[in-house]
């Protein structure tokens, strides 16, 4: 037996949809990053991007436990002396919905170039509305 490693000539990409509302930030968060790497798939390779597209809509209803929607801040710095700023999730879930699941999810892919390509797969909508329907997107559910 022979095994099998994945490049990219042999990788079969699929869309996926997946509602936001239904779940919970950081387990779906988790489930997204695996299928955006491609650990879902047989031919898995830890060094070649061989995961699949998804699409998460509805992004502003993504629910979240405990005492995170009164604790948990974002951190930025502006690199200027005093341009430390911290933003509470109430606030960035009211402004900038996607960006809170984009972070969840840069989070768990890997840092550098490979991380990136994973990253560009991953497209999130506010609402339910996305442009992805020429794709032929599978809804998914875990």
């Amino acid at each position: 037996m022979k095994t099998t490693m994945a490049n990219a000539s042999t990788i079969q990409r699929k869309w996926y949809v997946v509602d936001a509302s239904k779940y919970t930030m950081g387990r779906l968060a988790s489930r997204v990053a695996s299928i955006l790497r491609g650990k879902n798939k047989p031919e898995y390779t830890p060094f070649v991007d061989c995961g699949d597209y998804v699409i998460v809509i509805n992004a502003k209803d993504v629910q979240l436990t405990g005492h995170k929607m009164e604790q948990k801040t974002y951190f930025r710095h502006s690199g200027y002396i005093g341009g430390a700023k911290q933003i509470p999730i109430k606030e960035m879930l009211e402004k900038y919905p996607e960006r809170v699941f984009e972070h969840a999810v840069k989070g768990m892919l890997p840092k550098g170039a490979l991380g990136e390509k994973m990253y560009k797969k991953l497209h999130v909508y506010a609402g339910p509305e996305h442009g992805h329907q020429a794709q032929q997107p599978e809804e998914l559910t875990f």
